[in-house]
């Protein structure tokens, strides 16, 4: 795979420098295979109890987490997505929480909401190698913010890493 270097300062809002801070080196492949290997360990060993409880009243479940990974990794993969093909429209924000309780994640059996993940990381993966390599440093606005393609996959592990932290933490 190629390089894929991490952002600069400027490619990207202030707010996403809490998760872009916790990573390190720029082979994100490996990273990001990695981290689905951690994730599936980490699910595997609590098992499907654990996975339908969450820490705290009010709070998420597991499931419900891993859930919003997925769906923030696929907001995030359709933005880089639009930029890195020239999009000059602005994309709106999305807000976690009626997109949790839309999906109805409890309902959907652990081992698929695990095997979605990990299709999503492949697919990520695949995307980013055929990306012309000019296409990462393209600027599309969204939330408001300007961003890049890298910084929008760069996100996407750090996003990763906090929650992943907060699972191992807190339940």
């Amino acid at each position: 795979m190629k390089t894929l270097e991490q952002p600069k300062e400027g490619e990207y809002a202030a707010f996403f420098s809490t998760y872009l801070k916790q990573l390190s080196g720029n082979n994100y492949e490996e990273q990001v295979i990695k981290q689905a290997d951690m994730l599936l360990s980490l699910f595997h060993s609590k098992g499907e109890e654990w996975a339908e409880k969450p820490y705290q009243e009010g709070k998420w479940t597991p499931k419900e987490v891993l859930g919003h990974m997925i769906d923030t990794e696929r907001i995030m993969t359709f933005r880089a997505l639009c930029f890195a093909r020239g999009e000059k429209s602005s994309l709106p924000g999305f807000d976690q929480d009626p997109y949790v309780l839309n999906a109805r994640f409890g309902q959907v059996p652990l081992n698929l909401l695990l095997d979605d993940f990990v299709a999503q990381r492949l697919s990520l993966v695949s995307m980013i190698k055929i990306l012309p390599d000019d296409a990462f440093d393209f600027v599309g606005r969204a939330s408001g913010n300007p961003i890049t393609p890298r910084a929008l996959f760069w996100i996407i592990p750090g996003h990763f890493i906090h929650h992943l932290n907060i699972l191992k933490d807190r339940y």
